[in-house]
């Protein structure tokens, strides 16, 4: 699959339960390079846009008032794979369903706060990343670990 940039949300429950550094510790110790890091206060227009696909089922008003509660920390991360990489390491969308090891089945109980948006695929990780960063709050970098972690 390549490299890739993924966007990886904690949400509000994440952050308030002081998680953001287990979370980002669990995405790093898979070798998935931060990129981007930023705590965003999310507004009404960025929630809307955001979460623009699921405009008109039950559950769309709920989201935008809790991603919009309280402050998230918003990263990109880099890596091969890094959509599927990340995806795997969050679990599933409900923490009753999530595997252990995962981070919503380790800390998440509830699937209205289960801590971590993660991209769904390459292309809509490149739409959700424009709208959380500009061109240039990302970072091109190498790491001298990356020729241990990637071939």
């Amino acid at each position: 699959m390549g490299m890739q940039r993924t966007l990886v949300i904690i949400k509000p429950d994440g952050v308030q339960r002081g998680l953001v550094g287990p979370i980002l510790t669990r995405l790093e110790s898979r070798g998935l390079k931060l990129v981007g890091l930023k705590l965003v206060e999310v507004s009404a227009e960025l929630a809307a846009r955001h979460y623009a696909e699921h405009l008109g089922k039950p559950f769309y008003d709920g989201l935008l008032a809790y991603i919009t509660s309280g402050p998230v920390i918003v990263a990109c991360v880099e890596g091969t794979s890094a959509v599927q990489m990340v995806r795997n390491a969050v679990g599933a969308t409900n923490p009753l369903n999530a595997a252990p090891g995962t981070i919503r089945g380790d800390l998440a109980l509830d699937i209205g706060r289960n801590l971590i948006h993660a991209s769904d695929a390459p292309e809509t990780a490149d739409r959700e990343l424009a709208l959380w960063f500009t061109d240039g709050e990302l970072a091109g970098y190498k790491r001298e670990t990356d020729r241990w972690i990637f071939e």
